[in-house]
């Protein structure tokens, strides 16, 4: 890999610095690994494009500079790679390298979502949800969360057993909120966790009345409200 990388080969510059990134085959160095994503970089390599504008926005092998950062992801996502489209869209929407901009966030999203990149497809979710700078539109905004749902985005879990619990964008199925709570509450979500301890104190709430013969009353919806 070396070989064809010190010959030009933009493919195997890239390789070699995630090598180096991640001290894989090879003892770790930060500095030699931005030197090789530079040398692919230069040479229009989208994803050595895109790990050097991480390096930049995380001050990883380089002095932080998310001016820089912004600048190569721009160069990147604007030759597809969806990583960086991404990544340019968090910048755009926190206002770190780029004018606050949160139309040009959607875009970039967009773009991104559109490639299947999962947590692009959350963010553009909740985008939709909530009404901003895009018109609301709840069955968009299950069809984001879905996606990403489907490529376990815990956060995306979560809000998608929101919307089947309260009817947003999806026929109402408590069923389904709570298959979904599950596999966020598994992979750590907090919010899904305490849903799920909701929804579980209500049916022991609702156990317990009808053992004491009294009327039951079905579990009650929580207000907890989706988050990036």
């Amino acid at each position: 890999m070396r070989a064809a990388a010190e010959q030009g080969d933009a493919a195997a510059q890239c390789y070699l610095g995630v090598c180096y990134q991640t001290g894989q085959g090879i003892v770790q160095n930060l500095e030699e690994a931005v030197a090789w994503f530079r040398r692919a970089a230069e040479q229009e390599d989208t994803s050595a494009q895109c790990y050097l504008g991480f390096c930049y926005q995380t001050g990883m092998g380089v002095p932080q500079d998310l001016v820089e950062a912004a600048r190569w992801f721009r160069q990147s996502a604007e030759l597809g790679d969806a990583a960086a489209q991404f990544n340019l869209g968090v910048l755009y929407e926190t206002g770190q390298g780029v004018t606050q901009n949160y139309a040009e966030a959607v875009k970039w999203y967009h773009a991104a979502a559109e490639q299947g990149e999962p947590q692009a497809q959350f963010n553009l979710g909740v985008f939709y949800e909530t009404g901003q700078v895009v018109p609301q539109n709840y069955e968009e905004a299950v069809k984001w969360y879905r996606s990403a749902a489907e490529q376990d985005v815990a956060p995306a879990q979560c809000n998608l057993g929101l919307c089947y619990e309260t009817g947003r964008g999806v026929e109402k199925n408590l069923r389904e909120a709570v298959r979904w709570f599950c596999r966020a509450a598994r992979a750590g979500d907090k919010t899904a966790q305490h849903n799920l301890g909701v929804y579980y104190a209500s049916l022991e709430a609702a156990e317990k009345e009808t053992a004491e013969g009294e009327p039951t009353s079905p579990p009650a919806e929580n207000g907890s409200a989706s988050t990036l």
